[in-house]
């Protein structure tokens, strides 16, 4: 495609990606639907170009108003993911002008908003949180994420997973807190390789499959994934139960449900009993109260833990959502609790970086129900030899699992940890 018609496509899609109707991905998708004749390259540029722009857009608002033209295009010319001389290939003489003169902006010359690109409802909780550290976080969620893949450890190790695709020219490392993963810097296509087909491997986040660890089901035991989605953690728990017992995987949507299926055929598990539910109180849920050895709680929240790869729901979340969020999030866990026995495991967890669906909903649980005892994440993370455990932690005693994309290049993630007396 030329420089001009694909600059020309990416303003487009940065005119329906910023219109925040729906999700960003869901947009991307569509388009790419709609244009099938783009070649892999060109959708790449399209899709960084657009996340770019999402990442960055208040610091490239407020270096579009010197432009002219129309703003979309202005604002995929900042955030164009391609060489710059194939972008001067695309623009005018003007425009050049006008962007070597963005390019001499120094950063400490920007308003702090401009900085960090965020919300400013999001700012100081997070900056109570993180102190210095508030920087270093905005830097990270300012880059693309790393992929991530989950090794079936069912059929699979780790090691000789690695060789293979190495065969296969795709390059990895092992995560380095999680047994099951690898990391790619890229991102190939994976579909129609061998070891994906054959189920295999799994795309899932390091902190992803550290949920699934801290779970620690077990041979035989009865599991609930109550918000299971499209299934990631239950493949990656349905495995260390070594395709025994019996794994629920619960979700209020069929259609994400749906998702799970050809991955549940990928993975040769035949433990799963994907169940769609009305809601926390169905009438499946109340059948199964207090014979259930471990549960997970994958609520449903914000997402803000995975901004490097939904940058647009900083800009689609509100004050408001999250405390409608905060109160479906604590009904949701007391529910999923009364599935539990005597001695079993609950687990809390959140994609979200804010104290407010995390450590607070924790709280709460712990003071409204004294029949359950919380257990250090880091103790657990320890036991099950996951390497610097204590450092992927916070609490006064290291209870909460805690991950950061700065500290520990995962997504953001929180966990707590219960035990039914």
């Amino acid at each position: 495609m030329h420089p001009k018609a694909l600059l020309d496509a990416c303003a487009e899609l940065v005119r329906l990606t910023l219109q925040f109707e729906h999700p960003a991905d869901s947009v991307v998708s569509r388009f790419f639907r709609e244009h099938r004749q783009l070649g892999p390259r060109e959708r790449a540029t399209l899709a960084e170009t657009a996340y770019n722009v999402l990442r960055h857009k208040l610091r490239f608002e407020y270096l579009a108003r010197s432009g002219s033209g129309a703003k979309e295009r202005r604002m995929a010319i900042l955030g164009f993911h391609a060489p710059r001389d194939f972008l001067y290939g695309a623009i005018t003489e003007p425009e050049k002008t006008w962007l070597e003169g963005c390019d001499r902006v120094k950063p400490e010359e920007f308003l702090e908003r401009h900085r960090h690109n965020l919300p400013e409802w999001m700012v100081e909780p997070l900056k109570a949180q993180l102190g210095s550290e508030f920087w270093p976080l905005v830097d990270s969620l300012g880059q693309s994420a790393t992929l991530d893949l989950r090794v079936n450890a069912l059929h699979d190790k780790r090691a000789d997973v690695q060789k293979e695709l190495k065969a296969a020219g795709i390059a990895t490392q092992p995560t380095s807190y999680s047994p099951w993963g690898l990391r790619i810097e890229s991102k190939p296509a994976l579909t129609k390789l061998d070891a994906f087909v054959r189920g295999a491997i799994e795309v899932q986040d390091e902190g992803s499959q550290l949920l699934a660890l801290l779970l620690d089901a077990h041979r035989g035991e009865m599991v609930v994934d109550f918000c299971a989605g499209a299934g990631g953690k239950t493949l990656a728990i349905g495995a260390s139960m070594r395709n025994t017992g019996r794994l629920y995987a619960f979700d209020v949507s069929g259609h994400r449900l749906d998702a799970l299926k050809p991955r549940l055929a990928r993975s040769k598990l035949s433990n799963v009993h994907p169940a769609a539910i009305a809601h926390e109180r169905d009438d499946r849920i109340k059948r199964l109260a207090g014979k259930i050895d471990r549960v997970l709680v994958d609520a449903p929240c914000s997402g803000l833990g995975t901004l490097r790869r939904n940058p647009d729901l900083k800009w689609r979340q509100t004050p408001k959502a999250l405390e409608e969020l905060a109160l479906k999030q604590l009904a949701i866990l007391q529910s999923a609790a009364r599935l539990l026995k005597p001695g079993g495991r609950l687990v809390y967890a959140t994609c979200s970086l804010l104290m407010q669906e995390n450590e607070a909903i924790a709280q709460a649980f712990t003071q409204a129900n004294p029949e359950f005892e919380v257990l250090s994440a880091s103790a657990e993370l320890e036991r099950l030899k996951v390497p610097q455990a204590a450092t992927l932690c916070s609490g006064d005693q290291a209870e909460f699992l805690r991950l950061w994309p700065h500290r520990h290049g995962t997504d953001g993630f929180f966990a707590a940890l219960w035990v039914k007396k």
